[in-house]
């Protein structure tokens, strides 16, 4: 009886160690193949990485002029104006030019009422008369001897004195038509008819619109870029996208000690009366210009660390180059090292870009 009890005791023990085993074996071989199926995966998925390409727009390196400037703002001013002021005093009684009228140097513009003025000059001259008529008697006279040396004198000086007054009221008489003093355009008026307007009270304000300037303060560590003649471009608000071209005028040759600037004048070439006065400008002196220089769109550079880079596209790869640039000016940069005329560059999407990722240029 144990003894059979023995042999059910290992028959069971037997079963037991069978299922374990069996598993253990099926536990492994899941494992096993979950992990050649994840290496797999992975294996796939790096090879779908390395075949990405990555849409980009490119340009060309191309050669073209590209000029350095110096830029600063300014406000238009006519080189010459006039305020005209009244050189005497009375009513006005005719206002010949409005606002925006054209006048020449010396045409009359306004009259002030001249009888008090002419009675003058007619008074001064009647007595002028009389004294030149004493004053020719009294020559006679002395060329006889018949007068003193002192006494005709006399006579001389007052006909001189009274010429003098007659002149002057005969040019009170002439101030009462008030002219302008240079060629221009009225830009002001301050009178009405029937005004009293005193000696020196503004009138009327003359503007000769050509040409006009635009007076710039440059700091000084820029006087040695600054020359006579130099070409300039102006832009203003109030007409959108048009350039007027000029030329520098004149430079002080000064620099004031408060502000650290010198003064420089520009003289705008514009025959065409668009600019006005007043308008504010945005004046662009250009000191260089390099011709036939290599070129590249600015946008294609990057910089970091005071390094600039750029995308090169070759046989559908993008490579990482280092360059040295120049003068920017709006959307081109000059490419003084690193590039080759006719090497393509990406211009947009190198931010997601890999040294030697693949690449297709969907623009240029």
């Amino acid at each position: 009886m144990p003894s059979k009890r023995l042999v059910i005791q290992s028959n069971t023990f037997y079963s037991i160690m069978k299922t374990r085993l069996f598993g253990i074996f099926t536990a492994a071989l899941f494992l096993t193949f979950t992990a050649c199926n994840n290496e797999n995966q992975d294996n796939e998925n790096e090879d779908n990485d390395s075949t990405l390409v990555i849409p980009v727009e490119a340009s060309l390196v191309e050669r073209g002029d590209i000029s350095a400037y110096y830029s600063n703002t300014a406000t238009l001013e006519a080189e010459q104006e006039a305020l005209v002021v009244a050189k005497v005093r009375g009513i006005v009684k005719q206002v010949l030019v409005e606002e925006g009228d054209r006048v020449r140097a010396g045409q009359v513009i306004a009259k002030i009422e001249d009888n008090q003025y002419r009675i003058e000059a007619e008074r001064a001259k009647s007595t002028m008369d009389r004294l030149y008529n004493e004053y020719q008697r009294s020559k006679e006279l002395f060329d006889r001897t018949a007068i003193s040396a002192e006494e005709f004198e006399s006579k001389r000086f007052e006909y001189e004195a009274q010429k003098s007054a007659y002149e002057l009221a005969k040019l009170n008489q002439e101030y009462t038509s008030i002219k302008s003093p240079i060629n221009g355009v009225v830009s002001e008026r301050f009178i009405k008819v029937g005004n009293m307007i005193g000696t020196d009270q503004q009138v009327y304000r003359v503007t000769d619109f050509d040409p006009l300037q635009a007076i710039l303060y440059i700091p000084e560590h820029e006087m040695a870029k600054i020359d006579k003649n130099q070409p300039a471009e102006i832009k203003v608000d109030a007409l959108p996208g048009q350039v007027f071209n000029g030329h520098v005028e004149r430079i002080s040759p000064i620099v004031d000690p408060t502000s650290g600037t010198f003064k420089v004048t520009v003289i705008i070439d514009e025959k065409n009366n668009r600019l006005k006065p007043g308008m504010f400008g945005r004046v662009k002196i250009v000191y260089d210009t390099r011709v036939a220089t290599k070129m590249i769109p600015k946008i294609a550079v990057m910089s970091e660390d005071q390094t600039q880079t750029v995308f090169v596209v070759k046989d559908s790869l993008a490579y990482k180059k280092i360059i040295k640039t120049g003068y920017v000016n709006g959307t081109s940069i000059e490419v003084l090292e690193g590039l080759e005329e006719g090497e393509i560059v990406v211009t947009t999407g190198q931010g997601s870009l890999k040294d030697s990722a693949k690449v297709n240029v969907v623009r240029s």
